[in-house]
């Protein structure tokens, strides 16, 4: 008989909307995989463009498709939580693709029966060209020992890059616009015991711009989360030294 917790099941979630553009790319990435236990879902918010399109060719593979509208990302990642039903779950966007086929049977062959299973991620820019690991390109290093402490100044792991058992994982607070995952995250650390560092590259995460005024919230948001996790003056402290590094890095 074979044991479930040596190949336990992982639901790969990708949330998407008019995507049309790079979703081929993530779809293939996932459906590459050399580890045979994989749940994929898809949920689209609707698209309007070529996306439902790219997905049908596809679909007699992908395990579970939903198009229809919803109320942001985060809402969409919650649908595709509510539709899995494999031990562990991993969000990956629909610009982003898994760094190799092998990725997820490495990853779980590193620690036995892990609460979380995480790693790197590699940046690229919107043509595709590779910009270097995001702790190379970011000043958040990836964690030696990840812990719900870690993410005092931010996020130091993509989520592209973060397996968590699916018992452990809450929906995502719909109040966050923005930055629900850090929340999402720091909740799933709280609740995990054996957090394993693979020190894998996991996935290519494509790089965008964001608006001046999306920034704002993001640190607005941030700043709510964070003060509510690690306490009011710590989290002025560390976000007083994450403003004059950012300053600094401007200014040379």
């Amino acid at each position: 008989m074979t044991d479930k917790r040596s190949s336990p099941v992982v639901s790969i979630i990708t949330v998407c909307y008019n995507a049309g553009r790079f979703i081929e790319s993530t779809i293939r990435s996932v459906l590459a995989q050399t580890y045979p236990h994989i749940e994929y879902i898809i949920v689209d918010g609707a698209s309007k463009d070529n996306t439902m399109e790219v997905i049908a060719s596809y679909r007699s593979r992908i395990a579970k498709v939903v198009s229809e509208k919803d109320n942001g990302l985060y809402d969409a990642m919650n649908k595709g939580m509510q539709l899995a039903t494999g031990e562990y779950l991993l969000f990956l966007n629909a610009d982003d693709t898994l760094a190799e086929d092998t990725v997820i049977e490495k990853m779980l062959a590193k620690c036995p029966d892990a609460d979380v299973y995480y790693g790197e991620a590699l940046f690229m820019d919107e043509q595709g060209k590779e910009l270097g690991l995001r702790s190379e390109q970011t000043p958040h290093k990836v964690p030696a020992q990840l812990n719900w402490k870690s993410l005092k100044h931010g996020m130091v792991v993509s989520h592209q890059a973060y397996i968590i058992r699916r018992r452990l994982s809450p929906l995502y607070d719909l109040q966050y616009k923005v930055c629900a995952d850090i929340d999402w995250m720091i909740r799933t650390l709280k609740a995990s015991r054996n957090i394993c560092n693979t020190h894998i590259t996991v996935s290519r995460f494509r790089v965008g711009g964001t608006s001046k005024q999306r920034q704002q919230l993001a640190w607005k948001e941030r700043y709510k989360i964070l003060s509510r996790y690690y306490g009011h003056i710590p989290n002025f402290t560390h976000h007083l030294f994450i403003g004059l590094r950012y300053i600094f890095s401007k200014k040379y």
